[in-house]
């Protein structure tokens, strides 16, 4: 067989998205504080767009006229001719009344307990323990790793500096100063132990918050109630003999442990819930996110009327003087023709793009309003189920781009602000035919359970049985697993004596 080079054509299909089809996706999937960033940088990037700014009957027939002041008239062409060099900046429109959230740095947990410990006369070698404790100090507030663990990390760090440091010593000219110089230094880089750091944690433990450092929630819950006062009190003897009873509720065994009655144990029990778990989750919250909804419900006259938050975007149009210099395309030849066509393209292009995400958003939020009307009235144990697919066949459009509308945006409603999300879920069947929406269902289990009696909590088969009287048909493990993403404990944890 001879080898060699050959060249051979073939014909194949494929689907390729035009860059345009990418960027109007792009702007349906912005919510709108990143769509007002994005409208702009195309107002500072692209001449052929400029805001309209007709805000009564006089502005427009004067913008229609072409009635516009002599003394502000540019000479755009002037502008064009000379590769757009303006004598100055260009304010595209007047500033949006709408205030940017700015992220102001916080101290967090371990800046906290580091400030604390600087307060403290300590020695370099416990110094250098509580700093390695503390940088082990979980989110929760917690010691996150063992005492040895702390040892071998302070013992690490040290190891790396030590000949350095040791080196620096036995250059002492004076043999006494030389001497007593490496005498400290083997105190403080002797190996370190779990004795010796247990005794800086304890240091370390009677910081701020109370049960900061603890080594579990056991000794977590015994810092606290030593730090209130209440040592040998019941609820501590709870805590320290009986702590397994305690976490899962079993009264009736502490109570016979400790011969007491039932009433007491769930009293203190009680005094034991009012203690932190989590000291150290305060000084670790996330920054609040504002929500800016970008659409909004009305009840007006007995309707609800749903309108686009849009009224901080800068309404665009193409520039007329641009439009009046390209209608002499003699002036024109080469690259500013090609220029200026690609512009004014993507002008045109980009205002049927956004006024199209416009009108998809409300067709969605009219679709969903219509759908959930029950739900605007009666509130959410009515809302009924809705797919993306039910909605993109009432609108004749695509699911993603269905999915697309409802990433990320919001809507105020008389009721509150929801994510478009939230109004779409699956369904459970109903004796009538008619199915009901998982988050309805969701919303009748925690009803019935802040209604029941404390004395005789509703069982998981108990809240079925009564679904099924009202016709909701529904698995008692599927209650269970809607007990729990409520963070709703069972029936035996939840009952009082």
């Amino acid at each position: 067989m001879k080898s060699g080079m050959y060249s051979e054509a073939h014909l194949r299909q494929a689907i390729k998205a035009n860059p345009r089809l990418y960027q109007a996706m792009d702007l349906l999937y912005m919510p709108l504080p990143e769509l007002l960033a994005r409208l702009e940088h195309e107002l500072s990037e692209n001449p052929f767009l400029e805001l309209s700014e007709a805000d009564n009957e006089e502005d427009l027939q004067i913008e229609e006229e072409g009635q516009d002041d002599a003394d502000d008239e540019v000479d755009w062409e002037e502008i064009m001719l000379d590769d757009f060099d303006a004598s100055g900046p260009r304010t595209p429109y007047e500033p949006v009344e709408y205030i940017e959230p700015v992220v102001v740095e916080a101290r967090d947990l371990r800046d906290y307990l580091a400030a604390q410990l600087g307060l403290l006369q300590l020695d370099r070698r416990q110094n250098r323990i509580a700093e390695e404790i503390i940088g082990n100090i979980d989110d929760d507030g917690l010691l996150s790793c063992s005492l040895e663990d702390v040892a071998r990390g302070v013992d690490g760090v040290l190891s790396e500096i030590r000949e350095e440091i040791f080196a620096e010593a036995a250059e002492i000219g004076d043999a006494g100063d030389r001497d007593d110089q490496l005498g400290e230094l083997d105190r403080l880089f002797a190996p370190h132990d779990a004795a010796e750091v247990e005794v800086v944690l304890d240091v370390v433990q009677s910081f701020d918050p109370p049960g900061v450092g603890a080594r579990d929630l056991r000794e977590c819950l015994m810092i606290q109630l030593a730090r209130l006062g209440r040592e040998e009190t019941l609820a501590q003897r709870i805590v320290d003999r009986h702590f397994e009873d305690l976490v899962n509720h079993r009264w009736p065994e502490i109570a016979r442990a400790m011969e007491i009655s039932r009433r007491e144990v769930q009293d203190a029990a009680d005094e034991i819930a009012k203690l932190d778990p989590k000291p150290g989750s305060r000084y670790n919250e996330e920054p609040e996110q504002y929500v800016i909804p970008d659409l909004i419900v009305e009840l007006i006259g007995g309707e609800y009327m749903v309108f686009v938050n849009d009224t901080g975007l800068p309404r665009l149009r193409l520039s007329r003087s641009y439009r009046d210099v390209v209608a002499n395309p003699e002036k024109f030849a080469g690259r500013n023709k090609d220029f200026i066509v690609k512009k004014m393209n993507a002008a045109q292009w980009l205002i049927q793009v956004v006024e199209q995400r416009r009108q998809t958003m409300l067709r969605v939020m009219r679709f969903i309003v219509m759908t959930q009307h029950e739900f605007f009235e009666r509130g959410v144990q009515y809302l009924k189920p809705l797919t993306l697919r039910q909605v993109a066949e009432h609108i004749e459009m695509a699911e993603s781009t269905i999915s697309r509308v409802a990433n990320d945006k919001y809507a105020q409603t008389p009721g509150g602000v929801y994510p478009l999300k939230f109004f779409f879920s699956a369904g459970l069947p109903t004796v009538t035919g008619r199915d009901i929406s998982t988050r309805g269902v969701q919303a009748r289990v925690r009803s019935l359970v802040d209604e029941e009696d404390p004395l005789r909590p509703l069982t998981d088969q108990a809240i079925v049985n009564l679904l099924k009287s009202e016709g909701i048909r529904i698995a008692r493990r599927t209650v269970a697993k809607y007990r729990d993403q409520l963070g709703l404990l069972p029936a035996r944890m939840r009952k009082r004596v």
